[in-house]
C-alpha cells in the first residue's frame, strides 16, 4: 500500500459549499486538439463540485482509503515544521495544484527517500525540481489541457477588464456614484490593437482564436513557429524573440513556462521597451516578472495596466505589492480553477494514480518527467537547466 501526500488549498473562510449556482456543467467530449478528455475507471463525485480544497479532497480520498492506502490532506506547507514537511520522508506520492504549489525543491527531495510520483493536478510543474526529480528516478506528471481552456478564458477577460478598464467602473457603480467621465477617462476599444501572445503552446494558441474575433492585430513568438497555414488564418505575425514581440504590442499575454531562462524576463530594462501605455496580462508565472520593476511600470504611466493570476511565492503575502499597485487586475491564482476545470483535473488525476497503484504505463501526454529524463509533454514544454 502507498502513502499518498496532498496539499490542496484549504476551505472556503465561511465553510464548504452547501449547495451551488448551477446545478450541472455541461459535459465535454474532447479536447480542441483531439486529446481524450480524462478515463478513470471510476468517480466519486459529481462534476461541478468544489474539489480543490481540503474538504473536497480532488474527490478520491474515500477511494484511496477504500483501497487501503495511507491518505494525508493537508493545507500546510509552509515553514520547516509544516505538516507538509513533517509528512513528505515516507510519502510514496506528493499531489499539488499550481494554485497551492508544494515547492518540491532540490533539498526536500533529498528528503523524500519513498517519493515515486510528484502529481500535479491541473497544469504546470515547475513547483517541483524537475532535473533532480529525473535523477532520483521520480515520476513527474500532470493532467495536460484539463484547464487550458479554462486559463484562456481567464486571459480574455482579463484583457477587456484592463483595455476598458471595468474594475474601476464596476467600482463607481457599486459605491452609489454615477460619474461617466471619470469612468470612461481610461477606457478604450480593444478593436484595432496590437496583442501579443508570448509561447503559443495549448494556452496560447487558445488565447490567439478567442481575440481574433475582436479584430485585433495578432503578434507572437514560440520557440516553435507555428505552421503557415495557421499564421495565415489568424493573419498572425511572428517574432524572432520575446525581446523582438514586446515593443510591437499595445497588449501582451504571457503564456511561457518558468524556467532559468524565463524567470525575471520582464525587468525595468524590457518593460521600457514595450510601448508607453501598454497592458499586460500574465496568467503563467509570476516570477517570469520583476515585481518591483511592475509596480514602477504602473506607477510612472509606462503599463497601463497589469493583470496577473500568479504571484511568487505563493500564497502571496497579505502586503504583497501587487495588492496595492495601482491599475491592477490581480486575481488568487484561480484562472485554471473553475468548478469546470476541477472536475476534470480531478478526474485526471484519479486516471493517473490508477495506472501508477496498478503498474501501468501513465498516458504520454500526462508525462513531464519519467525513466530518469524528461518525457512527453515535458519533453516538449521544460528545459533541462545545464
Amino acid at each position: 500500500m502507498a502513502k499518498i501526500l496532498m496539499v490542496l488549498y484549504p476551505d472556503p473562510a465561511d465553510g464548504y459549499p452547501p449547495q451551488y449556482a448551477r446545478e450541472s456543467i455541461p459535459e465535454l467530449s474532447k479536447y480542441p486538439d483531439g486529446q481524450s478528455l480524462p478515463t478513470p475507471d471510476n468517480i466519486d463525485f459529481t462534476p461541478g463540485e468544489l474539489l480543490g480544497c481540503v474538504s473536497g479532497g480532488l474527490g478520491i480520498v474515500d477511494w484511496l482509503k477504500s483501497e487501503g492506502h495511507d491518505v494525508v490532506v493537508t493545507s500546510d506547507k509552509e515553514g520547516e515544521d509544516s505538516e507538509f514537511d513533517r509528512e513528505l520522508p515516507d510519502a510514496d506520492v506528493v499531489i499539488s495544484q499550481p494554485f497551492w504549489p508544494a515547492y518540491l525543491t532540490k533539498e526536500r527531495l533529498e528528503k523524500a527517500k519513498n517519493l515515486k510520483l510528484a502529481l500535479t493536478a491541473g497544469i504546470g510543474s515547475d513547483h517541483v525540481d524537475l532535473d533532480e526529480a529525473a535523477k532520483r528516478g521520480i515520476t513527474v506528471a500532470e493532467e495536460t489541457y484539463s484547464n487550458s481552456i479554462s486559463v484562456a478564458e481567464h486571459t480574455v477577460l482579463m484583457v477587456l477588464a484592463l483595455v476598458r478598464d471595468y474594475l474601476h467602473q464596476h467600482d463607481i457603480s457599486r459605491n452609489g456614484r454615477w460619474d461617466i467621465a471619470e469612468a470612461v477617462s481610461r477606457s478604450y476599444d480593444l478593436e484595432g490593437m496590437d496583442v501579443g501572445v508570448l509561447a503559443a503552446g495549448r494556452i496560447g494558441r487558445a488565447v490567439i482564436e478567442r481575440l481574433a474575433p475582436f479584430d485585433v492585430k495578432l503578434h507572437y513568438f514560440d520557440q516553435h513557429r507555428l505552421p503557415e497555414d495557421y499564421e495565415k488564418k489568424y493573419n498572425l505575425t511572428f517574432h524572432e524573440s520575446a525581446e523582438a514581440l514586446v515593443p510591437h504590442v499595445d497588449v501582451l499575454c504571457i503564456h511561457t513556462p518558468l524556467t532559468p531562462s524565463t524567470e525575471g524576463m520582464f525587468d525595468e530594462k524590457l518593460l521600457n521597451t514595450m510601448r508607453h501605455g501598454a497592458y499586460i496580462v500574465n496568467p503563467a508565472r509570476g516570477a517570469i516578472m520583476d515585481r518591483d520593476a511592475v509596480v514602477r511600470a504602473l506607477e510612472s504611466g509606462q503599463l497601463a495596466g497589469y493583470a496577473g493570476d500568479v504571484w511568487y511565492p505563493q500564497p502571496a503575502p497579505e502586503d504583497h505589492p501587487w495588492r496595492t499597485m495601482p491599475h491592477n487586475g490581480m486575481t488568487p491564482h484561480t484562472s485554471g480553477s473553475s468548478l469546470s476545470a476541477q472536475a476534470r483535473y480531478a478526474a485526471g488525476t484519479r486516471e493517473i494514480l490508477e495506472d501508477f497503484l496498478a503498474n501501468r504505463q501513465i498516458r504520454d501526454e500526462y508525462l513531464i518527467v519519467d525513466g530518469g529524463d524528461y518525457a512527453g509533454t515535458g519533453a516538449s514544454s521544460y528545459r533541462q537547466s545545464k
